[in-house]
């Protein structure tokens, strides 16, 4: 057994409670390791040394260098100790806080076994009551539809059907969006994710001058009160793209800064270099190297208590969630002070982190629900994309995310294949259609929140900004009815109660992908072959979804899905 492999962090993405009463504990040890069996020796703490209960820990998970044991304990008593006990070869090991041991001294083991002291329950992160069954469209305002034809629009300068360009402006508002709601709704999605809506001088109102007034080329504050109405009406929610890590250099307390510098009772709340803020000489923080675009110092107590009423105001006005943009650079503790007051006033309310990178540190419960799974984007684009990496690849990055963050926080995420800032998906698969609905089917399988980027039904085309921002093609012109047919059905898969739990296991054999997905007595299997050629597969079940799939075999950018009943 490789020692310098073996991992066990207490209270950490290894041991975390999903209830007052119940812990999962994950032991990590090499993914070349063949082990006999690995247990868990636990009791209540204060009884530890005396006796002790044991569990059998299974191995569900591997990300090609580490393989990880799993169990799920219900506790009789939330204090809890415990140690593994590993057998390889017929020889027993011991693991604690003093590392691997082949021998251990129970009756001093009050030093050196793993802890949870006690499960307060304010500390367990849930799974927001409605995430299970969540399916998003995240919508870019301007480009899906027009609604109000009698509006100012002298600032439309790029007619609905033209090319694009970063400037350009072609006049969808709200009430196009809420005219589309039963056309959302038939397709199958309950839940809304829009950009910004308030005053800014961009088309993607990313630069707000002020966080409460709506910008009248897109409505005003009635309006979009009207359409959260009617999206609730329908059982949808929304939430809305709140940009706290910058404004637009013409909100008005930057202007005051620029008219008073250190003056300026403003001044501490962004960042200079100087007594004045100087466009030209660049001596302040922005959004990266937008100078018209000033971010806010979130170290100052003054900015967090101006950001966070704005926030408590969206969820007062009948938001029911926010997607924080740029949320990396902005402080933890501008994060955690959100969370209490939000949470506190709106407990169902979605916070969701734009995080593109490694995300564990926003993921304990004290800052976000989850996060945009941009890791799992990446995967699909690599398997599903023009050159797709091996089955093998795509499982151990799968389960990366698996193991990196708790059940709550993955499920809690938000799973998408392509936003307004990156390329369409087809654009990756070289305009291949089936591929698309391959990783779309892999992205509501995976654990978390499916969201699609509108028009991806059509399905649009495009490559990076300005280009993936297109406006929506409601002429249809082109459309497929088969692919229209099988994205609502992989859309409909989300209904299944096994996708709306949390369990999941991932593996590749045979050089096909496979995400299982288990809960309420129901397994729904889901096989994915990138691989070139034609894969046989043995599976028992009722086939309810496929994709270039005949009988026992899946043909190249092929799926099959298969749902279990257990007894």
């Amino acid at each position: 057994m490789n020692k310098y492999a073996i991992l066990h962090r207490p209270e950490s993405n290894f041991a975390y409670a999903t209830a007052k009463n119940k812990l999962i504990v994950i032991l990590r040890v090499a993914a070349n390791d063949e082990l006999e069996k690995v247990e868990i020796l636990y009791n209540n703490k204060y009884a530890f040394t005396k006796t002790r209960s044991r569990i059998s820990m299974a191995r569900y998970a591997e990300d090609g260098l580490f393989a990880y044991y799993r169990a799920e304990i219900t506790l009789p008593d939330a204090r809890f100790a415990y140690i593994f006990k590993i057998t390889e070869k017929g020889k027993v090991y011991y693991y604690s806080e003093e590392g691997l041991s082949e021998e251990y001294e129970f009756n001093l083991a009050y030093y050196t076994f793993f802890q949870f002291a006690f499960i307060n329950g304010v500390d367990v992160m849930p799974v927001l009551d409605w995430a299970g069954s969540a399916v998003f469209y995240q919508i870019f305002i301007d480009r899906f539809a027009r609604g109000d034809y009698s509006k100012d629009d002298k600032y439309i300068n790029t007619p609905w059907d033209s090319e694009i360009d970063r400037y350009s402006f072609t006049g969808g508002d709200l009430d196009g969006v809420r005219e589309k709601l039963p056309y959302l709704k038939e397709m199958g999605i309950n839940a809304l994710y829009l950009t910004p809506v308030f005053l800014s001088d961009s088309n993607h109102k990313y630069s707000v001058k002020d966080y409460l007034t709506v910008d009248p080329q897109f409505g005003d504050n009635e309006k979009l009160k009207g359409l959260l109405t009617s999206a609730h009406g329908l059982g949808m929610k929304v939430i809305i793209d709140t940009v706290f890590n910058h404004c637009d250099a013409g909100h008005e307390y930057f202007k005051d800064v620029v008219q008073n510098g250190k003056a300026s009772k403003y001044y501490d709340w962004f960042v200079i270099d100087g007594e004045y803020p100087d466009e030209k000489r660049g001596n302040y923080a922005c959004f990266a190297e937008c100078k018209h675009m000033p971010k806010w110092n979130t170290s100052n107590p003054s900015v967090r208590r101006y950001l966070t009423d704005i926030a408590l105001e969206y969820l007062k006005t009948g938001f029911d969630g926010l997607r924080l943009d740029v949320a990396d650079e902005i402080s933890h503790e501008m994060w955690r002070q959100l969370r209490r007051e939000v949470k506190e006033k709106y407990p169902s309310a979605l916070i969701l982190g734009e995080i593109w990178h490694d995300n564990e540190h926003w993921l304990k419960g004290d800052q976000f629900d989850g996060v945009m799974n941009y890791k799992l984007q990446k995967i699909l684009v690599d398997y599903f994309g023009k050159a797709p990496v091996s089955a093998k690849n795509a499982a151990d990055r799968m389960n990366g995310i698996l193991v990196a963050n708790t059940e709550q926080a993955n499920a809690n995420s938000l799973n998408f294949l392509d936003n307004h800032d990156t390329p369409r998906f087809l654009r990756t698969t070289g305009g291949n259609k089936d591929k698309l609905l391959c990783a779309l089917c892999a992205m509501v399988l995976f654990p978390g929140m499916p969201c699609v980027f509108y028009g991806t039904e059509l399905p649009l085309d495009g490559a990076g900004d300005p280009d993936c921002r297109k406006p929506f093609d409601w002429s249809f012109k082109g459309r497929e009815d088969g692919y229209k047919d099988n994205f609502y059905k992989i859309l409909a898969l989300k209904k299944l109660p096994a996708l709306q739990g949390t369990g999941c296991k991932v593996r590749a054999e045979n050089g096909v992908l496979s995400i299982t997905r288990e809960a309420d007595g129901e397994s729904v299997t889901a096989y994915f072959n990138t691989s070139g050629k034609a894969k046989r597969i043995e599976v028992q079940g009722e086939v309810i979804f496929g994709l270039n799939y005949c009988g026992d075999r899946i043909l190249n950018d092929g799926t099959v899905v298969i749902k279990n009943i257990k007894n």
